[in-house]
């Protein structure tokens, strides 16, 4: 049996069988994704497809022994589904394709994905980018999230879903994309510099503060 993670498998109720979900950077599919996802799902007998809240696809119910081949056969990065990482980037279609945009989600979701995807830190993190106020990434409940505004982006931390919900606090407003972007770097660094292990970005909140970070923030 692999322990949790091991080559992207989280083992399902069954005992038996592993679920694998391939990194798919904010969600953006592509037909010859999803016809190579459908083929190794067939070959190896997958139980189903699932969208995930971190907008990948599972694939459900594979046989340990068919977990390496079916990596090799999709030739896609894992995703970072378990462990104290930077687990996901999510982002709304925002001024790409969302007549309500107000600022570049989807450029700045991947930008942020590939800094930032599977980074190892203190403790599990998420981030979303929403790129106006109705916030369908649902930026307040993420760790980081960034909102955008006719006048530039806001940045809130601090929110997350579980067992025991936190709405994001503000830390800044009226940013650019780059000034945004280099805030969002003070405030990882910030927390991975100075987070206990395990410890969520609201809890680190809780315990210290906002002001910590609205100093990082400024340098």
């Amino acid at each position: 049996m692999l322990k949790l993670g091991e080559k992207g498998a989280i083992l399902q109720n069954d005992n038996k069988t592993y679920a694998i979900a391939p990194h798919i950077p904010c969600g953006v599919v592509t037909p010859e994704l999803l016809r190579k996802i459908a083929d190794v799902s067939e070959k190896y007998n997958a139980k189903a497809l699932k969208l995930t809240g971190a907008t990948r696809i599972a694939i459900v119910g594979l046989q340990e022994e068919d977990i390496d081949s079916a990596w090799q056969d999709l030739g896609l990065e894992k995703g970072a589904a378990v462990g104290m990482c930077i687990r996901s980037v999510r982002a709304c279609p925002g001024t790409t394709f969302c007549k309500l945009g107000k600022q570049d989600a989807l450029g700045v979701g991947m930008e942020m994905d590939k800094q930032y995807h599977a980074m190892e830190l203190p403790g599990k993190f998420k981030i979303a980018v929403s790129g106006c106020k109705l916030s369908c990434s649902e930026s307040w409940v993420r760790d980081l999230g960034l909102i955008g505004e006719a006048n530039g982006w806001v940045i809130v931390i601090g929110g997350n879903v579980g067992m025991s919900p936190r709405i994001a606090q503000k830390v800044a407003e009226g940013l650019s994309t780059e000034q945004a972007m280099e805030a969002c770097n003070r405030i990882v660094e910030y927390y991975k510099e100075n987070a206990k292990k395990g410890e969520r970005l609201g809890k680190m909140i809780d315990r210290i503060g906002l002001e910590p970070f609205e100093q990082a923030i400024q340098g």
